[in-house]
């Protein structure tokens, strides 16, 4: 019995050894034993590497738009990205890049001074709020979302009098490094000052100024690409259609304009443009020159009849209907009359002028009394009637004779037999000499007269036939120094 409780003591004794010795084993192990102290500390290396590699493996599930959505908190109701300014010191200005490029002209309406072009619009500015990393969302770098979900600059069009056809674009490009992009292609219909003076040889410069509305330029700051040639470039490469006008540059320009009390940063950009003027010349000024030019020719036309001045007066009325087309075509105010309407004004005037210079002969013409005529036309019928007297007499009677003179006694018809008979050879010869000086007395007073009438008619023939080589000359030299003068103002080039 002492023996059995001797050897569970002496057990019990060694146990309590045993596990108070195994810690020091343990201890002395880990300091001695490199292969201890290797696998002691290639364990947590494990557990490290394993944690490393545990996000990774998290994140290579977060590769959609929607964990991207998420990150930024754009699927809820956030308003500090819509309702303000998105930076995160209010003394900051938010800067907006503007970019601008004409797609297409498409009307210019000089009439209304109104331009319509067809545009792409690009803005880009930075929010301070939204950004992520592009590492952590497989190499997402940018998404697009509705212009619903974050603020975007108030910019309006100063030159625009009419809303826009087209609609604005509904989405926003927003990159990882948070900056915004907003394109958009738009229908302008804006107002612009025509200078019609050298119509249709005119060149015109038509502006659209870029502004925000409430904010001033210490909250907004607008900036462009200022290189004219770049812009210019990259219109003249999209341009779709090549109609009535060519473009010449797109000038950009930064300006501040006070509205209000207020600074707006204004971004101005100017295009210049130059009208094709074929059409014009083909349609309007060469008939106009060709209706000139039959003026001309109608000074070969006789005065004595009426065709020279109904021909003058269809001629006038032509440069008439081509003057009201040109009255629907330029605009109904402007500083200078254009160079077109003087170009019409004078030649209907040089028209009128000849007009009246034709009026003028044809009264010359028939400057002589009336009643000469008409004594003229008696003494033609009482020829005639003698003439006819004549012939009947002579076929009743040899002997008869005519009186075709107030002034020649009448003369008796004598008998066939007794003037045979009684008449001597004498008395024959003087009535044949008698008769003789009767015609030649009549043939030269008649000859007196007629003379005298026919001095007086050709003296006004001689007259009108001068005025008319003297208008002749002037209206030419006048008419050719006006178009000389004309076209030189139209091809010569201004600052206007």
């Amino acid at each position: 019995m002492m023996l059995a409780g001797f050897l569970f003591l002496l057990l019990l004794t060694g146990g309590t050894t045993s596990t108070t010795e195994q810690p020091d084993l343990q201890a002395t192990t880990e300091d001695t034993e490199p292969g201890g102290t290797t696998s002691t500390t290639e364990q947590p290396d494990l557990q490290a590497t394993t944690e490393d590699t545990e996000p990774d493996f998290k994140d290579t599930k977060k590769c959609s738009y929607d964990d991207v959505i998420n990150h930024l908190k754009l699927n809820q109701t956030n308003s500090l990205l819509t309702l303000s300014r998105p930076v995160k010191d209010f003394m900051d200005p938010t800067i907006v890049y503007i970019q601008f490029i004409l797609y297409a002209i498409l009307d210019v309406r000089e009439s209304d001074q109104s331009f319509i072009p067809y545009v792409w619009i690009s803005m880009e500015w930075s929010n301070d709020h939204i950004e992520w990393d592009e590492k952590r969302f497989c190499g997402i770098k940018r998404i697009i979302v509705p212009t619903e979900l974050l603020w975007k600059p108030d910019i309006t069009i100063k030159e625009i009098t009419e809303k826009e056809k087209t609609p604005p674009s509904p989405y926003l490009l927003i990159e990882s490094d948070g900056w915004v992009k907003y394109r958009s292609d738009q229908v302008l219909i804006s107002t612009c000052g025509m200078q019609v003076y050298k119509f249709p040889f005119d060149t015109q410069r038509c502006n659209l100024s870029f502004r925000s509305i409430m904010h001033s330029d210490e909250e907004i700051s607008f900036n462009t690409n200022p290189n004219i040639a770049t812009v210019t470039a990259w219109s003249h490469a999209i341009m779709a259609n090549h109609s009535e006008w060519r473009l010449l540059s797109i000038t950009p320009n930064k300006i501040t304009v006070n509205n209000f009390g207020l600074n707006h940063s204004t971004i101005v950009y100017t295009i210049s443009m130059q009208r094709r003027p074929v059409l014009y010349l083909v349609s309007f000024i060469l008939p106009v020159v060709f209706f000139l030019c039959l003026d001309f020719a109608s000074f070969l036309i006789s005065d004595t009849g009426g065709e020279k001045l109904s021909f003058k007066i269809t001629v006038l009325l032509a440069i008439t209907v081509m003057q009201l087309i040109l009255n629907e075509i330029l605009p109904s105010s402007s500083d200078r009359i254009p160079l077109i309407a003087v170009y019409c004004i004078g030649i209907f005037t040089m028209m009128l002028l000849s007009l009246l210079e034709t009026i003028v002969v044809m009264y010359l013409l028939q400057k002589d009394p009336a009643e000469q005529f008409n004594k003229d036309d008696e003494d033609r019928s009482l020829s005639e009637d003698c003439t006819d007297r004549q012939s009947e007499s002579r076929v009743r009677n040899k002997w008869t004779f005519c009186v075709c003179d107030a002034d020649e006694p009448p003369t008796q018809a004598l008998p066939e037999n007794e003037g045979s008979s009684n008449k001597t050879e004498v008395s024959r010869t003087l009535e044949k000499v008698s008769d003789d000086l009767r015609k030649m007395e009549k043939t030269i007073s008649l000859f007196s007269n007629g003379s005298k009438k026919e001095g007086r008619k050709l003296y006004w023939i001689r007259v009108t036939k001068r005025i008319n080589k003297v208008f002749f000359v002037c209206y030419v030299t006048a008419t050719v120094v006006f178009l000389i003068i004309i076209f030189t103002l139209w091809l010569t080039d201004d600052n206007e």
